[in-house]
């Protein structure tokens, strides 16, 4: 007589293969908050590529007047460290997507998420060494590596511990604007300003006047002594941001909206209220450029103004979320630029640096800010329409099918389907 063999063991179901996301499967706030973001970024970059990035400071110029002023002006308050605040965060909340498709699609997300952290690094790399050295994706790459390493904790704790480690950084340039009010600590070393005149003076003849190797030569250094030595700052606040975003889309708050609407709107107005407190508070305190003078008061203004750029940079991504759940269509426009951010953001480089650069036009210190500004917005209608565009073409921008062909092993497909 046979025995009950008892249930049948079931096998696992196949993983599902991974490949990039479908149009139709992308979260629109996120695409939408990237193209937003590509213009700040833009209007914020825009000086610098006529300009040594050692004078990258953060203010306004006091001899500026008229127009020039108050172009300025509105570029420090509304853009300047806005916006690549809002890149990190969306960063951190694209990694804490992939994860969970990932796990959905019963995949191991570690060569997947390493691969396309690699291929970031070398676009970044080649981005800094190649076309300008005012790069940010080198320091996203490093963080990208740290914030898997960390992927194993809570939602609440990554976004506890992102706001930690933004902190941090934060607290130091603090302390050193009081330590700026110390007598004669604002002074300086004369040699160390007498070198930071002549490797300024480098950097101009290198850019506005140099060939592409001599422009490149300049890159490297600047790499080195620049990017390399502000690592201490910028990767913890970099992760830190990286960290908040990933805690918030695995909290599900953008996966439902609607169900999340008090906390969106205490992010709306409390970050739109305490962000702006803060600028205020830096622009009371000193408008100027601490770049141009160097003094506790300017360095205290700048930090308050860098430290009020979160609450305002979560402030606009709850607009958006909310402005999308509820129909309204303002952010759709920037949903194609933000499909394709990657290839744009290259493409303002080079043509920042074609324009500029003594190898290009040689426009080098030529323009000046109001019109620099209104030819950069120029810019970003003419991508805002070159990414409509282009969808209607191909799937992913030249860079983004670049990368995903390396993130994913495999050439993804080139062309958009037709209707």
């Amino acid at each position: 007589m046979p025995t009950d063999p008892g249930p049948v063991a079931q096998s696992p179901p196949p993983a599902l293969p991974l490949a990039p996301v479908a149009a139709g499967e992308r979260l629109q706030a996120l695409d939408a908050l990237r193209g937003i973001a590509l213009l700040g970024i833009l209007l914020s970059n825009a000086p610098f590529f006529s300009a040594p990035l050692a004078d990258l400071g953060d203010g306004v110029d006091p001899a500026l007047r008229g127009l020039d002023r108050w172009a300025t002006m509105a570029v420090h308050v509304a853009v300047r460290h806005k916006f690549w605040t809002v890149f990190s965060l969306l960063f951190g909340m694209g990694f804490a997507v992939m994860g969970e498709r990932a796990g959905a699609a019963g995949r191991d997300f570690r060569p997947l998420y390493l691969r396309r952290s690699f291929g970031l690094l070398a676009i970044g790399l080649a981005h800094a060494w190649l076309v300008w050295s005012g790069d940010i994706l080198v320091t996203y790459a490093a963080c990208a590596f740290l914030l898997y390493a960390l992927r194993g904790l809570g939602a609440a704790t990554q976004w506890r511990l992102g706001l930690s480690l933004y902190a941090v950084p934060c607290a130091f340039l603090l302390l050193l604007a009081g330590l700026l009010a110390l007598p004669g600590v604002a002074d300086g070393d004369p040699q160390a300003q007498a070198r930071g005149a002549a490797e300024r003076a480098q950097a101009v003849a290198a850019y506005a006047h140099g060939s592409y190797a001599e422009a490149t030569a300049q890159r490297l250094r600047e790499f080195v002594g620049l990017t390399l030595s502000s690592a201490s700052i910028m990767v913890p606040l970099a992760l830190g941001l990286f960290l908040i975003g990933a805690g918030l889309a695995r909290s599900g708050v953008l996966a439902d909206p609607a169900a999340h609407r008090g906390l969106w709107h205490r992010l709306l107005w409390g970050g739109l209220a305490s962000g702006a407190a803060l600028t205020a508070a830096s622009l009371a305190i000193d408008p100027a450029a601490y770049g141009a003078r160097l003094s506790a008061r300017t360095f205290l203004a700048s930090t308050l103004h860098m430290i009020g750029a979160l609450p305002l940079a979560l402030s606009l991504v709850a607009a958006v979320v909310l402005s999308l759940a509820r129909g309204w269509r303002w952010p759709r426009p920037f949903i194609a630029p933000g499909r394709i951010a990657l290839s744009l953001y290259l493409m303002q480089s080079l043509v920042g640096t074609w324009v500029f650069y003594g190898y290009g036009l040689g426009l080098w210190g030529r323009i000046a800010p109001a019109p620099l500004f209104a030819a950069a917005a120029g810019l970003f209608v003419l991508q805002l329409l070159l990414a409509q565009w282009w969808l209607r073409r191909f799937r992913f921008g030249p860079a983004e099918w670049l990368w995903r062909a390396f993130t994913y092993w495999r050439l993804p497909p080139w062309r958009a389907a037709r209707a």
